[in-house]
């Protein structure tokens, strides 16, 4: 039974007598700068005599008899007739409302004329003061209850953000330690924006701005609210719901689904206790996994990439393309239909045996004492809860997993060489590969097995990719379904070692020597455009990789590989030791080369450079000798380090007394050297070519 529409309300009448709950398989606060400016412009823009229509609010409502009497809303349902209601659409914008009021009510209090005043003396107009909004929009307290709060708005007790809201948001006292994911950061985000815009409110139109925001908000944002009574239709509804700028993920619409699903179960398929207890199981996977996905709240990882991988993992991968993950979860393996169609299964039924008494012996059965089994078909629906029990199961401890493939150094159990092997595989683009290190990880319990794997995958990604230039779904099938084959226990760490052997073999001669054909024409193509190495998308991740090898014991490390990443269009740490533009004091040096081989030299591998600090591009052109030296402006400021105080191989770089087609040659058969080494390959007897020196280079020798 569901109630009609009614007309649209503002949050002045939502919130009489009426206690909000974000439920169980909803997702944490999502809105970002794009949709609070959004919020923020509504609302200041909105003319007085006007209202804005903010959307749906759809809820459902708890009955009394559901609420548990030492649940601390129970005293409110009790005893002052509110009633509890669960949010299915419109929480996001409920959320904003409260961080809205709560940086309004700070914003308020902290006024210089309100100094040290209690909430009771402090009046936005002559009738309302700050207590009664929070009373009204936020909390109230139990009269028995000391200073406990019962919150008007809310989490419910099992989602991570519930503690933060309460104790980060509302400035409720006495927290201990409190969870931080993308989520809290959003909320936390949220209080800052517009405790900044009343602010700067403030100090254009004084208290009187204030107050016009604060009617605004509450009697001209109006919503429609729309109530479902019928529990069966929520999880139905919550699909077909996207909040304003936020479409729901398919992570979260399959954890809403999988407690649909378990609603729809017989008692005889599920009974009450384990039809809790599989919802509870759904719900603590969900809070784990957006746990893992938030933990870097600086760096979210995405909802539904975690999905797919986990679903490579988990089921057979097919070579579709776009969202077919989603559509199998969603429309196949966990449809209503699966549970609904009902198939029959033979089930063995045990019967039970009689105690007779050894006193009337002669009155015994003997057919009916011996406790036979039998056989019985009973209807059972196609989709077990053992089968969503397992997928939720596996999906949890994958979650963990996933998080550690990204960001290795944050997690204490780890070895410095597999820290170190991650790191490189997430440096040089681990591409398709992630989903075979999550079950690495979490399958393969040696760690110098990981480690050797790890190194196998990136020498792959590195040859196939960085080198050769392979299409970046090359191999991708193999190697999603060694994932689940790692996964399920029918590939061993051998049989993948094989298989990355098996996929480069098309590089190498049968001597292991490199063919020039690919790397080579990759290179070729380079030079004929002008960019030469500088053009390599491998280039970055190879001289650092370079730069790293140089560390020894007393060396420490000059050069991050996030310094690397600041500016994607732009190799700002990359600098051509001989200028592609060179004055005349470079070709000086160069004298004897024509100009037309000028490019050839500066694009040529050994010429490039790792820097510690960018360089102004009116520096670049420095001779040799000034290069290697500090830049300072007019005002003694250090502008630029120089090769001498440099990364290790500026360092390196400074070494040489002079710059010119010899070094360059030098330097990059070193380079070539370095590579063979890291990444075990030969260059064979043609080596020299690699560099693409000009003609009249070799040919001078």
């Amino acid at each position: 039974m569901r109630r009609r529409m009614d007309e649209p309300k503002s949050l002045d009448s939502i919130f009489k007598e009426k206690i909000f709950r974000i439920p169980d398989y909803q997702r944490g606060y999502a809105w970002q700068v794009a949709q609070l400016k959004d919020f923020w412009e509504d609302l200041i823009n909105l003319a007085n005599d006007r209202v804005h229509y903010t959307g749906v609010l759809t809820l459902n409502e708890v009955h009394k008899k559901e609420i548990p009497k030492d649940a601390n809303e129970f005293w409110l349902v009790e005893d002052h007739s509110y009633h509890l209601y669960r949010i299915v659409d419109g929480q996001q914008r409920l959320t904003t409302f409260i961080i809205f009021l709560q940086a309004f009510i700070e914003c308020v209090m902290e006024l210089p004329e309100n100094k040290d005043k209690h909430s009771d003396n402090v009046y936005v107009t002559d009738s309302l003061n700050i207590a009664s909004i929070r009373e009204k929009y936020l909390y109230k307290i139990k009269p028995t209850g000391g200073q406990y709060r019962t919150y008007k708005f809310g989490y419910t007790e099992d989602n991570p953000s519930y503690q933060y809201l309460r104790y980060r948001i509302l400035n409720e006292t006495g927290a201990g330690y409190i969870e931080e994911t993308f989520y809290t950061l959003n909320l936390k985000n949220a209080k800052i924006y517009f405790r900044e815009q009343l602010d700067a409110l403030y100090e254009q139109d004084g208290i009187d701005g204030l107050r016009d925001v604060y009617k605004k908000l509450t009697r001209s944002f109006m919503f429609n609210e729309y109530i479902i009574r019928d529990e069966y239709d929520v999880f139905v509804a919550f699909e077909t719901m996207n909040n304003r700028g936020k479409k729901l993920s398919d992570l979260e619409l399959l954890k809403n689904r999988l407690i649909y699903l378990t609603t729809l179960y017989s008692d005889l398929e599920l009974d009450e206790a384990d039809r809790r207890s599989l919802r509870d199981t759904v719900n603590e996977t969900w809070k784990e996994v957006y746990a893992h996905l938030g933990r870097n709240e600086k760096n979210p990882l995405n909802d539904d990439e975690f999905l797919r991988a986990h679903w490579i993992l988990f089921y057979k991968y097919s070579r579709e393309t776009g969202r077919d993950y989603a559509r199998f979860l969603l429309n196949d393996q966990f449809s209503p239909r699966r549970v609904l169609l009902k198939v029959e299964k033979q089930v063995e039924l045990e019967q039970p045996e009689e105690l007779v008494s050894e006193t009337f012996p002669e009155e015994a059965d003997e057919e009916n004492n011996e406790g036979q089994s039998s056989q019985q078909t009973i209807s059972v629906a196609e989709l077990s809860p053992k089968e969503i029990a397992n997928y939720v199961a596996s999906m949890k401890v994958s979650s963990g997993y996933w998080f550690t493939s990204w960001f290795p150094a944050l997690i204490e159990s780890l070895s410095l060489e597999e820290v170190q092997a991650l790191d490189r595989l997430n440096r040089v683009g681990i591409s398709y590969f992630r989903p075979l290190v999550m079950s690495i990880l979490k399958n393969i319990k040696e760690v110098t097995l990981r480690i050797r794997l790890f190194e196998n995958i990136e020498r792959f990604i590195f040859l196939a990719f960085r080198m050769n230039g392979a299409r970046a779904n090359y191999g991708s099938s193999e190697f999603y379904n060694a994932a689940r084959g790692v996964d399920m226990g029918y590939i061993t760490p051998d049989e993948i070692e094989a298989k990355l052997s098996e996929r480069l073999e098309y590089i190498f001669h049968s001597d292991q020597t490199l063919k020039a054909t690919e790397f080579y024409a990759l290179l070729e193509r380079k030079f004929n455009d002008g960019s030469g190495y500088y053009g390599w998308a491998g280039l970055r991740y190879f001289l650092y990789e370079y730069e790293i090898s140089l560390l020894n014991d007393s060396r420490q490390k000059k050069i991050d590989w996030s310094d690397l990443l600041k500016t994607s269009q732009d190799k700002i740490s990359i600098e051509h030791i001989f200028p592609q533009t060179p004055n005349e004091q470079w070709k000086k040096a160069f004298e004897g080369v024509p100009e037309k081989d000028y490019a050839g030299y500066a694009g040529s591998l050994g010429n490039l450079l790792l820097l510690s600090l960018s360089i102004n591009a009116s520096l670049q052109n420095d001779s040799f000798e000034d290069k290697k030296k500090p830049k300072y402006n007019d005002k003694g400021v250090k502008i630029r380090n120089g090769y001498s105080d440099g990364t290790h191989s500026e360092i390196e770089v400074a070494q040489y007394p002079h710059w010119g087609p010899e070094q360059i040659k030098e330097r990059g058969l070193k380079l070539l050297d370095f590579m063979e080494k890291r990444w075990k390959i030969k260059f064979g007897s043609d080596r020299e070519k690699f560099l693409f020196l000009p003609e009249q280079e070799e040919s001078a020798e």
